[in-house]
């Protein structure tokens, strides 16, 4: 699909124009094999996965020479390799990438204050109103990504748009090293055209499932009565109805708050054993835990999850009606929602945990309480 061309997001009624917003979503080019590339050059121009080559390993990231031959993110890395047997493996250096994302949104910040970060290697901006006072959002765009070659010396992407969900789905268009905007007046129509697979937030099972109810293209969806998704979707419905007919009123967030936080591993050989699992738990307990005390952050929520040897992954949670407060409160609720999965009647290949339903005040709620007790 081409992309809309434009210089400018303007409304087509010019009275509504300060009303039309300039989203601008940034998504760095295959970001964690590029920095290898960079710092590597023996690697440049050559097929590199950042990830574990092991049997057990998952690609993170391939570079664009990989991904001809179907080497992508979450892909084993025996697949990979037997797709690809040049592909070269490469471990990840997160305190790297996390220095250049810091980089990255130091360039960000030279623009506005309203950035989103997704991940670190993209973001949403809000440039209706920039510092530098540029009225084109193609035009900022095209600095910004600039700058960040200068600056790291790696490609970005960009997708420009009145909204959120057009400007993510826009950063798409021209990768690698390109970008594209969708104007207010080309919006419906573009995501009419588009598959609902293609979708950003429609996974492959919704896809499969409204694939069923004969909805194949953005016009299919939008065919559909606001009571119909609704009755199919639930909530989400009433998302798939608006983004249809191209409307996505959700603002740039600069403070979005930290949903989750989650660790898991992967095994080098299958778990059967209730002990070994527990044993396997506390380091990644360990983990959640100290970042959410770092981060001063205390959730009620509770998430094990379990991959079999078969792939198939189940998850299993438990709430409470306070805040764990420590590392021994959250390995008692784990261990309950994980001893009944036991005797295992197939190999476990990872488990993971992640902690949600963040408390706003902690301090706050604790003061409560102890004004309860006096």
């Amino acid at each position: 699909m081409q992309p809309v061309t434009s210089t400018e997001i303007k409304d087509e009624e010019p009275d509504r124009e300060e009303r039309v917003r300039r989203i601008i979503h940034v998504d760095m080019d295959s970001y964690y094999a590029s920095v290898e590339q960079r710092d590597h050059p023996e690697l440049r121009g050559k097929p590199v996965a950042v990830g574990s080559p092991s049997a057990r390993g998952v690609v993170l990231t391939a570079s664009y020479e990989a991904r001809p031959f179907g080497v992508r993110s979450a892909l084993p890395s025996l697949t990979a390799k037997r797709l690809c047997p040049d592909l070269i493996f490469v471990p990840a250096r997160f305190d790297v990438y996390r220095s250049v994302s810091a980089q990255i949104h130091a360039i960000f910040a030279e623009y506005t204050d309203l950035i989103e970060p997704l991940s670190l290697d993209e973001a949403y901006l809000d440039v209706t109103h920039n510092k530098q006072g540029v009225p084109i959002a193609t035009e900022i765009a095209t600095r910004i990504r600039a700058r960040i070659k200068e600056v790291t010396g790696l490609n970005a992407s960009a997708g420009i748009s009145y909204c959120k969900f057009l400007a993510k789905m826009a950063s798409d268009l021209n990768k690698p090293n390109g970008q594209a905007v969708i104007t207010p007046k080309h919006g419906p129509a573009f995501v009419a055209r588009l598959a609902v697979k293609k979708f950003h937030g429609i996974g492959p099972a919704t896809a499969t499932k409204m694939e069923r109810l004969g909805i194949l293209t953005g016009a299919d969806l939008r065919a559909k009565s606001l009571a119909f998704l609704q009755q199919h979707f639930g909530k989400s419905g009433t998302w798939y109805y608006n983004i249809s007919r191209g409307i996505d009123d959700r603002p740039v967030r600069p403070d979005r708050e930290r949903k989750s936080v989650g660790a898991e591993d992967t095994f080098i050989g299958d778990i059967f054993d209730l002990d070994a699992a527990r044993g396997e738990i506390l380091p990644l307990v360990d983990k959640v835990w100290r970042h959410c005390h770092n981060k001063s952050l205390r959730g009620r929520t509770v998430t094990l999850k379990v991959k079999y040897t078969d792939f198939q992954i189940i998850t299993r949670s438990r709430t409470e009606a306070a805040p764990f407060e420590t590392t021994e409160g959250i390995v008692a609720a784990v261990d309950a929602l994980l001893a009944p999965l036991f005797p295992a009647a197939k190999g476990i290949r990872l488990l993971g945990i992640t902690l949600s339903a963040f408390t706003d005040d902690v301090r706050s709620e604790r003061a409560d309480q102890l004004q309860l007790a006096i």
